[in-house]
């Protein structure tokens, strides 16, 4: 429930861009549910993380059927990124600049006269300090990315699995202990470095306070006592931010049999010019 949200402009179905952010946990295990998905929500772009599968083996044939062309950056059985798209669009990048490592974490596309990053951040707990250096390194190259885009003027959205919960709203209560990657002060700080940059953490924009979680652990019912984190987010760029009309995530999709541990994050904005 929101608490203190402020009034949405109810979206125009003409002239609304409905972008949508989720981890998938296994994009062979879960393509059915994508698939029903898509049917029922219609976004017109869908940003996908931790697919789980190489390149090849992602089924693009059934995203072709569903309407969807694709951009795949594949991951034998371990992270991965594909954006789904409705309509033209063109490949940016499929690495994030900046970022030397070879696991499969970014890529970016450009659409409906915006660049959509889709992202899959390290989750930092794994693999001792090294690896939450891994992290705060795919951040100042993702801060390093933002800023980029802005000094060139691009409207920008970068969406996906941040895994990090910003403030302590963002976490239930008892979910996380204090030296969790997902909520170490450097971790926040990192995260309140990116946003300072100028862009808009599309959900707390419309709905200030209030949980909104987008992820709940398959361990120790944590969906059963809605004990979850909020870690899926899309950031904005100014002018984007300014056409913001709706942020929800879709809570039912946790509920449903066989689902992912993160439901979808879906924003709408008004088309552009």
């Amino acid at each position: 429930m929101f608490v203190g949200a402020t009034q949405a402009v109810a979206p125009d179905a003409a002239s609304s861009l409905k972008l949508a952010t989720w981890n998938v946990n296994s994009i062979r295990q879960r393509q059915d549910l994508v698939l029903d998905w898509l049917a029922r929500e219609k976004p017109d772009v869908l940003m996908m993380q931790e697919i789980k599968c190489e390149t090849a083996q992602f089924p693009a044939e059934a995203f072709k059927q569903a309407g969807y062309g694709c951009v795949v950056v594949g991951q034998k059985s371990y992270n991965g990124v594909a954006t789904l798209v409705r309509g033209p669009f063109e490949t940016v990048t499929e690495c994030l600049p900046g970022f030397a490592d070879d696991a499969a974490r970014y890529v970016e596309v450009r659409t409906q006269g915006m660049v959509l990053g889709n992202l899959y951040l390290p989750n930092g707990n794994s693999g001792g300090e090294a690896g939450y250096a891994t992290k705060l390194n795919f951040l100042d190259a993702l801060t390093a990315r933002a800023r980029q885009m802005l000094e060139q003027s691009t409207d920008f959205v970068l969406a996906g699995d941040y895994n990090i919960c910003p403030t302590r709203e963002d976490c239930a209560p008892g979910a996380l202990g204090p030296e969790d990657a997902l909520v170490r002060p450097q971790s926040r700080a990192a995260w309140r470095r990116l946003c300072w940059l100028g862009l808009t953490d599309a959900l707390r924009a419309l709905h200030p306070h209030g949980e909104a979680y987008t992820f709940w652990d398959y361990q120790a019912r944590a969906w059963e006592r809605d004990c979850g984190l909020r870690i899926d987010h899309m950031l904005l760029s100014p002018r984007v931010a300014e056409r913001l009309q709706t942020a929800i995530p879709d809570r039912a999709e946790r509920g449903l049999p066989r689902p992912s541990d993160h439901v979808p994050f879906v924003v709408t904005v008004a088309g552009g010019a």
